[in-house]
């Protein structure tokens, strides 16, 4: 590697996101980012419901990460900000670890944080960017749709003003029917005043900003009617800018271990989500997109998150739909948001003192009935019969069990599913086709010859101990299989061989011995020259032969007819061939 391009590989992108600057879409981009402060300022405050953190941490959020993001990431369409998904991995990690709310509480979500960015950069460092397709869109969809669940089931409380008891969503909806009696009628008439304005607004335009419409006219009615007397509003909320430091707790290696399955688990959702949004809006405008640099911006902006005292932060598709609807098609969208956050929370947090909580309990409820994907899951019980059990699966771990569960259970089943599709491939045998002078793929079943005497073999994946036995088996019973005439070679198209470990290596050397013994020769066609220098280190040239591969499968069948007819011009041939001979 030379100078240049060692100092290339180590250089750290930034501005990938803004540059080149369209400045004939300057504006476009400026009103999209006035279109995401006015959806999502509202939506970040009511993640900190979920979260269970002050009202001005969800604000924090989109200050300092959003921009880092935008400064360092390599999309130009992805909105990062606060997000349900982890809020919800992050409250039920946190569960019974300090007081819901506290100080410390808060101090764990900026320390998880920071825990976050650090597998960030690990992960760029060690570039892992590819572990964002092996969580499946299947499994990824039962997840948000349990935490969709999850989250509006904890939401029911505030909507009817109850106080919450519990964060399982099974406990907590039974406690909420057995106190329905003590419902508070002002915050009920709040919620669905708010429900009306959202849907209203959005049937009526997309671009309609209702939430922030119903918190600016929840906020002027209850300081109106002092609603504050009769149902729970936020009160003093603290204006000015947050404090950067770490993170106020008690370090210790036992706190690190008790953190790192939630840090884990809320990574895998932000890498899983994160690559899927920019890989789609890339897609969509044509864009660059580099999943291994987005690591690094998503890592930003956790650290940002972390060390201004706020909590996780993700890819949001929500918001990134927002900004691609109001026409944003960069991240100064995203940094526009970020000044009309700085405003408010320089100038405007004081009227948040009268905001009803009601208000944000409603918002919440609506972001998490959107998570619900009952399109999604229809579509995968029509299409994917099986695939749709698995992500009901994941849907009900998460409501029964918890987030952290269910996100680790998605895992688990994405990576069983790639291996039961990956290590038992359909193989097939290749065989002339006479209609159209040409060959055809058909079922192990019916291993017809593709000359006389020679029998094609298709195995369409990588050679390894978990298949190592398939291949054996079904060799060794296609050389015992009765066909025109008497099988004298078998041979084997590997160009869907990609690798072969220890275990196959050593199968390969007993089949091919078993063949010999029957008067069978093996060969290889389209062997890589990646699985040619394995076959050599593993010794299995010398076992089957130098002159046993072929670039094609043409030179096998003219090499095996040359030799079947020199066999039957020689009357004194031997019975069967070696190796050297085809």
């Amino acid at each position: 590697m030379t100078q240049d391009s060692q100092e290339q590989g180590f250089r750290l992108p930034v501005f990938q996101g803004l540059l080149p600057v369209d400045r004939s879409g300057l504006g476009r981009d400026i009103l999209a980012g006035f279109t995401l402060a006015a959806l999502a300022i509202p939506g970040t405050m009511g993640y900190t419901k979920i979260i269970g953190t002050p009202v001005i941490t969800g604000l924090y959020t989109i200050l300092i990460p959003m921009s880092l993001f935008a400064i360092f990431g390599s999309s130009r369409h992805l909105s990062v900000g606060a997000d349900s998904a982890t809020a919800a991995v992050v409250a039920a990690g946190l569960a019974g670890m300090a007081v819901r709310g506290s100080n410390e509480w808060l101090a764990l979500c900026s320390l998880l944080a920071l825990m976050a960015a650090v597998l960030m950069f690990a992960a760029r460092v060690l570039r892992l960017g590819f572990l964002a397709d092996f969580l499946s869109r299947t499994v990824l969809t039962g997840f948000l749709t349990g935490v969709g669940v999850q989250v509006a089931l904890l939401e029911v409380s505030g909507l009817l003003g109850l106080q919450r008891t519990s964060n399982d969503p099974l406990v907590e909806i039974v406690h909420d029917l057995r106190q329905i009696g003590d419902t508070n009628p002002y915050a009920v008439c709040v919620s669905l005043a708010v429900l009306v304005v959202i849907l209203g607004g959005k049937r009526i335009s997309e671009r309609i900003p209702g939430g922030l419409i119903a918190v600016v006219a929840a906020i002027g009615v209850s300081w109106a009617l002092n609603l504050g007397a009769h149902l729970e509003t936020l009160g003093a909320v603290p204006s000015g800018l947050p404090t950067l430091g770490l993170p106020h707790v008690a370090w210790s290696w036992p706190l690190i271990q008790k953190l790192l399955p939630i840090a884990f688990a809320c990574f895998v959702v932000i890498l899983a989500q994160s690559a899927a949004t920019s890989r789609a809006y890339a897609a969509k405008y044509s864009d660059r997109f580099d999943e291994n640099v987005d690591m690094v911006g998503l890592g930003m902006a956790n650290l940002g998150a972390g060390l201004s005292g706020t909590f996780i932060v993700n890819g949001s598709p929500t918001n990134t739909a927002m900004v691609d609807g109001g026409g944003g098609r960069s991240q100064i969208a995203q940094l526009t948001t970020c000044v009309l956050v700085l405003l408010v929370l320089l100038f405007l947090t004081g009227p948040l003192a009268y905001l009803p909580t009601a208000v944000l309990a409603a918002i919440v409820f609506l972001v998490a009935v959107r998570m619900i994907d009952v399109q999604g899951m229809r579509r995968i019980f029509v299409e994917a019969r099986a695939e749709f059990w698995v992500a009901l699966l994941t849907a009900a771990t998460v409501v029964v069990i918890g987030v952290e569960q269910g996100i680790l259970l998605a895992m688990v089943l994405s990576l069983l599913d790639h291996v039961r599709r990956g290590y038992r491939g359909r193989n097939s045998i290749i065989a002339s086709d006479k209609r159209r002078k040409g060959w055809q793929t058909v079922a192990l079943s019916e291993p017809h010859q593709i000359a006389p005497g020679l029998l094609v073999y298709w195995f369409t994946n990588s050679l390894y101990y978990a298949n190592a036995g398939q291949f054996a088996e079904e060799v060794l019973r296609l050389a015992k299989a009765k066909g025109q005439a008497p099988l004298g070679c078998l041979c084997i198209q590997a160009s869907a061989i990609a690798d072969v470990d220890f275990s196959a290596a050593a199968m390969l050397r007993d089949t091919c011995k078993l063949l010999k013994e029957q008067g069978i020769l093996l060969v290889f066609a389209h062997v890589s020259s990646a699985v040619r220098e394995q076959f050599d280190r593993y010794g299995l040239t010398e076992a089957v032969g130098a002159q046993a591969f072929y670039g094609s499968l043409h030179a096998v069948v003219d090499a095996w007819e040359h030799v079947s007819a020199a066999q039957a011009t020689t009357t004194n041939s031997t019975n069967g061939a070696s190796p050297a001979s085809i």
